[in-house]
Formats: C-alpha cells, sequence, structure tokens
C-alpha cells in the first residue's frame, strides 16, 4: 500500500475510546416510548421510539425497514464442548511478543475482523466510512463498502466505528455496521453484500436502532454477535466528563450499556430472556449498564466467555468479565466507582457492583482498548491469554486466571502504536490495529 501517513494534530485526539472530554455537550431530546406487544413467545419488540427508528434521515439510500415484527429466530453459534485433555494454564509473564506489519498505509483504522465464511479474508474499518477487504493473497487491500456519504466524523470518538458478520454470512451475505451520522447520532445498520461476497452494497442499508448522542464523545462503536446468535452493541454514557447527563446508572436509557438484539429476521427485536424485559422502568435491549464508554469487547470463540474493556475518566482503565452462560444485567459501577475505586468520593455504595478483574492507572496510559482471547495455532503459548492495550502509550497487556482462582495479569509490552483495537483472523490469529494506519499480528517470540 501507499507510505504510511503522518500523523496530524486531529489524529493525535483520542479516538472512540477517549478518555478525554473536551467535547461540546448537545441537549438530550429523545424520550424512549412504551414497549410495543412482544411477539408471541418469542421476542419483545424494539421499542417504537425517536432512539430507535428504522430509518436513517439524512441517508437518500436507507431503506425503511418493514413495520410487521419478525419472530425472533436466532442463529446460534455453538461452543466448542470441552475436552478430556487438561489445558495447560497459561503463563502470562514468560511471554515475550512482537509485532509483525500486516498491512500499511491505512486511514485511522479502527477495526479489524474477519466474515467467518471460511475465506480467510480480513475486513478492515477506517474511521471516515470505508471498510476494505483484505484476501490471503492481495498485495493491497481492496474496497469492501463506501458510506462515507452519511457517516460524520468531525469529532475524534465519531465515525464509523464498528462492524460484524451475520453468522451466516456465507449463505445470507448480511453483516452490521455502527456509525456516527451527519447529525452525530449513532446508527446501527444492516447492509447486504454482493452474491460473490466481494463487496458491500452501500444502497441495500436497513437502520435497525438510532440513538440520540447528547455530545460528540463516549460513543461506544462495538458489535459483536455472542455464541447464543445475538448481536451485542456498545455504548458510551453520552459524553462530556463524570456522567455529565446521568445515564450511567439510569435503565431508561441505552447510553452507558452494552445491549442485545436479535437481528436474524427484518428488524431487530429484544430476545425474551434480556435480564430486564419485565421491568416497567427500563429499557428491554439492555443487556449489562454501568458502563462509561465500552469501546471494545469481545467474546472468547472457545468458551463464551464476555470480556468488556471500559475506558475510565481521570485516573484508571479497567477489564470486566462476564462468564459464558450469565444471565445478563450486570451493573459494572459507573459513575460510582471508576475501576475498583469510588469515583469523586473517598467512599461509595458498591453493593451489587460487579468489579473489574484488572485495571491501570493513568500515567502514559490513558484510554483502554479491549482484545481477544488468543484461540489460533500458531503461538501455542499465548493459548487462553487475554490481550489488551492503551491507545495513548502503545503498552499491552496478557490476563488470565490462575488454577489457584487468582488473575494473572503482565504488561507485556511497550509499542509505537496507538492502539485503536485488537483484531481475530478467522483462523484465530490476533492483530493489533495502529490508529496511526498500521495492522499489525501480535506474535511470541
Amino acid at each position: 500500500m501507499a507510505v504510511r501517513l503522518a500523523l496530524t494534530v486531529a489524529t493525535l485526539l483520542l479516538l472512540a475510546a477517549c478518555s478525554s472530554d473536551s467535547a461540546t455537550p448537545a441537549p438530550e431530546t429523545s424520550q424512549p416510548l412504551p414497549v410495543a406487544t412482544p411477539a408471541p413467545a418469542t421476542a419483545t419488540p424494539l421499542p417504537a421510539t425517536a432512539t430507535a427508528t428504522a430509518t436513517v434521515t439524512d441517508s437518500p439510500t436507507a431503506t425503511e425497514a418493514p413495520s410487521d415484527t419478525p419472530t425472533a429466530t436466532a442463529t446460534a453459534t455453538e461452543t466448542p464442548a470441552p475436552t478430556d485433555t487438561p489445558t495447560p494454564e497459561p503463563d502470562v509473564s514468560a511471554l515475550n511478543l512482537e509485532l509483525e506489519m500486516v498491512a500499511d498505509g491505512l486511514k485511522q483504522p479502527v477495526l479489524a475482523t474477519h466474515a467467518g465464511d471460511g475465506s480467510g479474508q480480513l475486513f478492515i474499518v477506517e474511521k471516515g466510512g470505508t471498510i476494505l477487504a483484505l484476501g490471503e493473497d492481495d498485495a493491497q487491500p481492496q474496497p469492501f463498502l463506501d458510506i462515507t456519504d452519511r457517516v460524520g466524523s468531525s469529532s475524534s470518538e465519531q465515525g464509523l466505528l464498528g462492524l460484524a458478520f451475520d453468522p451466516d454470512f456465507a449463505a445470507n451475505g448480511r453483516f452490521f455496521v455502527y456509525y456516527t451520522d451527519r447529525n452525530g447520532d449513532t446508527v446501527i445498520s444492516r447492509f447486504q453484500a454482493s452474491d460473490d461476497r466481494t463487496t458491500g452494497d452501500p444502497g441495500s442499508e436497513v437502520a435497525l436502532l438510532t440513538q440520540d448522542q447528547p455530545a460528540g464523545n463516549h460513543n461506544g462503536g462495538m458489535l459483536a454477535f455472542g455464541p447464543d446468535g445475538y448481536l451485542y452493541a456498545g455504548l458510551g454514557d453520552g459524553g462530556g466528563a463524570g456522567d455529565r447527563y446521568d445515564n450511567g446508572q439510569n435503565l431508561g436509557t441505552i447510553l452507558g450499556t452494552i445491549i442485545r438484539l436479535d437481528v436474524s429476521g427484518d428488524q431487530a427485536v429484544v430476545p425474551v430472556d434480556n435480564p430486564l424485559v419485565s421491568q416497567d422502568s427500563a429499557r428491554p435491549e439492555i443487556w449489562a449498564y454501568g458502563l462509561r464508554n465500552p469501546w471494545r469487547f469481545s467474546f472468547d470463540r472457545a468458551t463464551g466467555d464476555l470480556w468488556i474493556a471500559d475506558v475510565g475518566q481521570n485516573q484508571w482503565e479497567e477489564i470486566n468479565f462476564q462468564p459464558a452462560g450469565d444471565p445478563g444485567g450486570e451493573n459494572y459501577g459507573w459513575p460510582i466507582t471508576e475501576g475498583t475505586h469510588c469515583y469523586g468520593s473517598d467512599t461509595c455504595d458498591t453493593a451489587g457492583l460487579t468489579m473489574p478483574v484488572a485495571e491501570y492507572e493513568h500515567g502514559p496510559g490513558c484510554s483502554v482498548s479491549g482484545g481477544y482471547v488468543y484461540r489460533g495455532a500458531q503461538q501455542p503459548a499465548m493459548q487462553g491469554i487475554y490481550f489488551y492495550g492503551d491507545y495513548c502509550s502503545g503498552q499491552i497487556w496478557g490476563l488470565a486466571a490462575g488454577a489457584d482462582g487468582q488473575w494473572q495479569d503482565a504488561q507485556l509490552l511497550d509499542s509505537d502504536a496507538q492502539i485503536s483495537a485488537f483484531g481475530e483472523t478467522e483462523s484465530g490469529e490476533l492483530l493489533v490495529v495502529d490508529y496511526g494506519g498500521t495492522i499489525y499480528r501480535l506474535v511470541n517470540r
């Protein structure tokens, strides 16, 4: 590809995972309406509200979703059954990590992922509104989707931020994106790929959910399918500093949460087993709350465990862990706590909160980017270890549970990368996404 782009002052701003709070807020205006009658014994319809609409007003190519509520029939992704052979306990501190370049010359990359369709292709999301596809034999990435005409990316934390492929993408060609529109609001949309799956059709957009954003920061941005076949999405607390809009502990909004949706039909619907469906005052989409900006989270492809990296305010970055099979509904504490520490007070009531399993204090680092548990075959010493990093310092850590129930957490690498995200190839190898324009492979020497 072209020579790596020189960094500008704008790219030095922390992007969607940023702990900085310099954005000028806009007032929150949307209010959710009552939840519609659920489809018989299967799903609760997404609220028909200004914050969950089926159209993108600024995009002439978006397609209005059908009005009929579909029956929820998510395709579950099976979690591999455990084997009789015991897995050796990983030794995190023994690793000697290095970065190997995979692609260069990119424009503000924020995600790298795969389609799970057997092609081995790598898909790279650029913040401005483009998705590139890099095949195993390609010398450089090829265009896959361009929606720059509808993406707003003027703020360092806005733009095209998330991408997830339908678990049955090889058959149905569906994929989902998370972006900021030209009004500064969050949109989750479905798109259709071409018959040969080489390109996405910009005109096929069906907006599944739109959320007003009161400020230009803390926009979240992650999308991922869980082992249950449902789509999970992370939204920040609405921005400003110190949970200015009181969303972190407010169950009446999806800001500051991870939501869980069934997107197997024409419209998004809420699974009937979402944890807050029966709570009248709560948004039924919510899977977990008390999050400041869950910029990147991931599911362990072997176990189904959920790992959530939540960006801190002024002092602490945190990693949260939710075991597979958990019914959801966790309160991760923001703004009562930042990491394991009371926020804005010497004392606080932490009853009912789920505390992080790892944290680190600001210093050279300031903004956590969550990664993945390694499940590839090329780096056996990395097997079963969760890797995460920091956007500001370029540091990378490894985290794993020990046999004694204690967590091993070690800083393993100092790099020059602005780590906006990690990525996972179809074969389970791990990637590091440098916002400055490079994708690296994470290896052990």
